[in-house]
């Protein structure tokens, strides 16, 4: 289990400390599915950053297992079972498309099974195996790759931020089966709703704070009712 407790998170902005996070604590179980919507800047990214280790929260402490990772660095917490995809994949000078697999499995794939990790992502492996990861590749391709090397590690936790992003012309009937596929705990911050159906708990994030946490159907109509207040020019606008 992951286990968030208290985590507090502000940045300096023009010599005013301005809160991101304010108390924040989740238990994230194993073999779950979690998905964390709400409004831009309400905090979901930073949230995720700070699990990972990217960044470092004010206050507050992260757990896995029972065991305190709140002061490890991102390897630490590679190394501890945790895998983390961005919002935008970064590329790697020099670094191989089936290199990186190898990297994120710990082990030489065969050709049959770095092709079942870029199958599962759309991609061909005979296209993509000895391709640069470089800015030859475009943000859709970068996207899949990124995916198929968490399929690769098989973490304990899998984080993705907005995964979604870049491959509108990849159905989201694929990736929900990708995700649904996954061992251990699958954190995913999106908006789609198409991936909110998949979560086995949704969790609704506004101006920092956790405001709900429950089905899809439970936060369903707390989503609706943001959407209207923001149409209306409420004060989620």
């Amino acid at each position: 289990m992951l286990k968030i407790q208290n985590i507090n998170f502000s940045v300096d902005e023009n010599g005013k400390k301005k809160e991101i996070l304010k108390n924040i604590s989740l238990d994230f179980e194993g073999d779950k599915i979690y998905v964390i919507t709400g409004e831009n800047g309400s905090g979901k990214s930073t949230l995720l950053k700070i699990i990972m280790g990217i960044l470092k929260a004010d206050d507050g402490k992260v757990s896995l297992d029972g065991k305190d990772i709140s002061s490890h660095s991102i390897d630490e917490r590679a190394r501890e079972g945790l895998c983390y995809a961005f919002q935008k994949p970064v590329t790697f000078k020099g670094l191989k498309v089936g290199q990186l697999l190898d990297i994120a499995s710990g082990e030489k794939n065969n050709v049959g099974k770095a092709c079942e990790y870029l199958s599962m992502v759309g991609l061909c492996a005979k296209d993509y195996l000895l391709r640069p990861l470089d800015d030859s590749l475009s943000g859709g391709e970068l996207k899949r790759i990124e995916i198929a090397m968490v399929l690769a590690k098989g973490g304990k936790v899998n984080i993705f931020d907005e995964p979604e992003a870049g491959i509108d012309i990849w159905s989201f009937e694929k990736l929900s089966q990708i995700f649904t596929s996954l061992k251990g705990t699958t954190i995913i911050v999106s908006h789609q709703r198409k991936i909110l159906e998949i979560a086995d708990k949704a969790i609704l994030m506004a101006k920092g704070k956790v405001e709900m946490v429950g089905s899809f159907e439970e936060v369903q109509p707390y989503l609706d009712q943001k959407r209207c207040q923001k149409l209306k020019g409420g004060e989620n606008e």
